[in-house]
Parts: C-alpha cells; sequence; structure tokens
C-alpha cells in the first residue's frame, strides 16, 4: 500500500532520495505503523515530536498501534524552540 510522508524541519534529510517538496510516497506494508515507518526510514523518534495522521494529532502513545491505511499521509516534525520575551 502507499502512504505519503510528510517530514519537516531537520527531519527531511531522513526522506528517501527521489522525495520533492519535503515529502515522498512511500510502498508499506499492510499493517504499517508510524513506528514502522520511523524504523524503515531511520528517523530517531526522540525528534518525531509532533506526528499527524491525515492532519489529526497522533498521541506518542498510539504510534506503535495505529495501523496506517492505503493512501493516508502521515506528517511528523521535530521539537521546535525559540521565541522568548523582547
Amino acid at each position: 500500500m502507499k502512504v505519503t510522508v510528510k517530514l519537516f524541519a531537520l527531519l527531511s534529510r531522513y526522506l528517501p532520495p527521489g522525495a520533492s517538496k519535503n515529502q515522498a510516497v512511500l510502498e508499506v506494508d499492510e499493517g504499517a505503523t508510524p513506528t514502522a515507518i520511523m524504523s524503515q526510514l531511520n528517523l530517531p523518534r526522540e525528534y518525531c515530536h509532533l506526528v499527524l495522521v491525515n492532519g489529526v494529532y497522533l498521541e506518542p502513545s498510539a504510534r506503535e498501534a495505529h495501523i496506517l491505511n492505503d493512501n493516508d499521509t502521515l506528517a511528523m516534525w521535530p521539537p521546535i524552540a525559540g521565541g522568548g520575551n523582547a
């Protein structure tokens, strides 16, 4: 089945060759989970702070059990720091 993976900020360097505009379409096994895709792409899990499936936030505790479906979109962002008081 196919899953679109979108990786942002420093995570984009983990996309496979041929990826475009921070995303790639991956062929994955039936029953794949976000955690399985993180492993497939060698993504450090501690860098996958914000994870969305089809635009819906996925709690860290659900990332190993959530089964992806054909044509799902998995998007991930690293922790973001910044701001402050001026």
